[in-house]
């Protein structure tokens, strides 16, 4: 599991958007994403780059936690 701190979160719109850009990568990922930590659990074989970049796309600031 891989967690990531994201900015910018605040609702289930960005939930959905963010979950959906990294599945786009990754079809079968496991997304949980934590609005009041700010935090996305991603379970994936992707690169941790390759989820930042997706989750950046959406317009989302993220770092590895």
């Amino acid at each position: 599991m891989q967690v990531f701190n994201v900015q910018g979160m605040t609702c289930g719109h960005c939930v959905k958007a963010v979950t959906a850009a990294v599945q786009a990568q990754d079809p079968t990922a496991e997304v949980k994403v934590d609005l009041a930590a700010r935090q996305v659990s991603v379970k994936s074989p992707l690169a941790a780059q390759q989820i930042l970049e997706s989750i950046r796309e959406e317009g989302y600031p993220a770092e590895v936690a």
